[in-house]
This record gives structure tokens, C-alpha cells and sequence, in this order.
């Protein structure tokens, strides 16, 4: 079930915008930025938006991510996490959207992304260790094939849901 998000701008931040029309809870636009590349020795590679201050939304959810999308380019099901990352960082963690993009290789490091986050999966949790993590990372995932088959976006996965 989604959980309801206020769309207002946090002052000064302009990569917060108001939700898709389509039912987008939430849409953060940003250039994707280096990380500590945890996610791909997990083996989920992410794109990393830094996000300013507090806002709504921390958790994982099923969402879309369109690459350039002023020029075009490609849109993409991923699933996202919102938040500080508890496992790793505690609460002191920088809050940082990640987004796995499925079926995607190649290289977004400076890349403008709009992401349109759907439906939360679940809130962020601090976990006991990489393995447990991953273990929930592939249910996440397995989630947002589901939910984009279901959203009729089955279309943009090479994979199919299992």
C-alpha cells in the first residue's frame, strides 16, 4: 500500500517536484552521483540522488526511473531506497535516494534520472548484516517486478518476475 507523501517543495531544494499524474506518490529529479558502490558489491548496483535536508517517503518502493529525461531517454522499473541507510550508517547516515534499476547495465554517474517512486514496499530497517540485507534486497526486487507487471509495465523488464 502507498504511503501518502506532501508534495511541497522543501525550500531551496529543487530536485523534489510534485507526483506523476499517473499515480506517482513522490518524484525526485537529480543527477546521479558517485556513492560508496556498496550496492553493486551486493549485487545491486544503484544510481545515488543526494537528498537535501528531511522529507517524506523513506522507505523501499517500486518505482520508475527515467534516464535524461529531457532528452528522451530510456525509462526503467527500480526499486528504491529512501533513507540513511540503518544497516551501515545508523541514523547519522546521509539520506540518499538509490534506485536499482532492473535489467540495467551501464554507466549513469553523472546522468540526470527522474525518479517516480509508486508504491512503498516497505519502511527502512537496520539489518545484521549484508547477507540478511541481500535477502531482503531480492524480495524487494522480486515485489517491484510484480508490481510493474501488474502496472502494466511488464513491457520495460528483460527478466521476468519469478
Amino acid at each position: 500500500m502507498a504511503e501518502a507523501a506532501t508534495t511541497t517543495r522543501p525550500a531551496g531544494d529543487p530536485r523534489w517536484a510534485p507526483p506523476h499524474p499517473r499515480g506517482a506518490v513522490l518524484t525526485v529529479e537529480g543527477v546521479v552521483e558517485h556513492g560508496d558502490q556498496r550496492g553493486r558489491l551486493l549485487g545491486f548496483p544503484t544510481a545515488n540522488v543526494a537528498l537535501a535536508g528531511t522529507g517524506p517517503g523513506d522507505g523501499v518502493w517500486a518505482g520508475t526511473v527515467h534516464v535524461d529525461p529531457s532528452g528522451g531517454g530510456p525509462l526503467h522499473v527500480a526499486a528504491v531506497s529512501l533513507g540513511r541507510r540503518p544497516t551501515y550508517y545508523g541514523e547519522d547516515g546521509e539520506r540518499l535516494l538509490e534506485a536499482n534499476l532492473l535489467d540495467f547495465t551501464g554507466d549513469l554517474y553523472d546522468r540526470s534520472v527522474l525518479v517516480r517512486l509508486h508504491v512503498r514496499l516497505r519502511p527502512q530497517q537496520a539489518f545484521s548484516g549484508s547477507a540478511e540485507l541481500v535477502a531482503q534486497m531480492q524480495r524487494d526486487v522480486a515485489r517491484t517486478r510484480a508490481w510493474a507487471v501488474g502496472a502494466g509495465l511488464g513491457h520495460l523488464l528483460v527478466a521476468p518476475p519469478r
